[in-house]
């Protein structure tokens, strides 16, 4: 099924935001080699009504990593690796996170690094760049980094997952920053990152007071909150048993159209595989808000998300804004 939407692009395809980085959508047909295999470009200009399945829609991965070294008895991840993984997978384009802070994983994958491993595949491969925002205490001049990350190509602010809470000072101005370059900001929330309390106060006052930034929340510390009844941070005990009352995280969605929820990782699989009656009726009033991502960190993990495209029963315009559009619209 991935061939069907694999296709050499017509004199308009590319249009949108995927065509602003070159190569991000495949190759004019202008400059087409006329003797290159049908799937060696992709258009997201297929659409629901081109398709008959879900699988057949494009797909773009929100949250992917590449790993230097190995760490937690994994091994690292090369950008070709993920390549072959996202062939073997159905997923068209991908965003490659960075992780700049020290909690965010044992071995750090840094900004200029992501960028200078994804331009061996910059028509599939788009990096996200960050700064830890403790450094700005200490006089980094963020707005020298950070433009220069984005002349090199970075689409994107994420992964940031610093050990502040995510109404810190150095991470509003960060935010600012964010705002003035059309930047949408992919974050990690729990215990250790980018902290809040029960109930995501301090969530919806960044949400509230930066509303030209899209936020795309991911992890433990957001997941948890589809829940209105949940009580505790406990790992092992927030996501049990059915969804009696919808939390705050179908509540902020609702509230904020500046903030998108990324399915990915064991947070996003847990909260939206332990009650199916609730999840379903979550893709059909959020399906504008949601991100399809993975996570993928280290060969052969195992990704629960693809299992979605075959339980939950969305019209083809839903699936497309999931898969690809919603990401799509707001990247730089």
């Amino acid at each position: 099924m991935v061939a069907n939407r694999r296709r050499f692009l017509t004199a308009t395809a590319g249009a949108g935001v995927l065509g602003a980085v070159a190569g991000c959508t495949g190759i004019d047909s202008d400059e087409a080699d006329p003797d290159a295999p049908a799937d060696e470009t992709i258009s997201l200009d297929v659409g629901p009504d081109d398709v008959d399945d879900v699988d057949e829609l494009p797909l773009i991965d929100a949250h992917t990593h590449i790993m230097p070294l190995a760490a937690r008895g994994n091994d690292p991840l090369s950008v070709g690796q993920l390549v072959d993984w996202m062939d073997d997978n159905g997923v068209d384009y991908a965003a490659v996170q960075a992780l700049d802070s020290p909690e965010a994983y044992p071995v750090q994958a840094p900004s200029w690094w992501i960028i200078e491993e994804c331009e061996a595949y910059d028509d599939r491969l788009m990096p996200f760049v960050t700064i830890d925002p403790r450094t700005l205490h200490y006089g980094e001049d963020a707005t020298a980094v950070l433009d220069e990350h984005l002349d090199r190509g970075a689409r994107g602010f994420g992964e940031l997952k610093a050990g502040v809470e995510i109404d810190d000072e150095e991470a509003l101005d960060l935010y600012e920053l964010c705002a003035e370059r059309d930047l949408p900001v992919l974050y990690h929330t729990d215990e250790q990152a980018m902290t809040d309390d029960l109930g995501l106060p301090a969530h919806e006052a960044v949400f509230e007071s930066f509303p030209e930034v899209n936020f795309i929340a991911h992890a433990w510390g957001w997941w948890i909150h589809v829940d209105g009844d949940v009580e505790t941070t406990d790992r092992d005990r927030a996501h049990e048993g059915p969804i009696e009352s919808e939390g705050r995280v179908p509540e902020l969605l609702e509230a904020y159209d500046n903030v998108y929820a990324d399915i990915s990782a064991g947070a996003g699989w847990e909260a939206l595989s332990r009650d199916e009656e609730f999840t379903q009726e979550f893709f059909e009033t959020h399906h504008e808000q949601l991100v399809f991502g993975s996570d993928y960190l280290f060969p052969d993990q195992e990704i629960r998300q693809f299992q979605l495209f075959e339980t939950i029963d969305l019209d083809l315009e839903a699936w497309a804004d999931i898969r690809y559009r919603n990401f799509e619209s707001i990247l730089r």
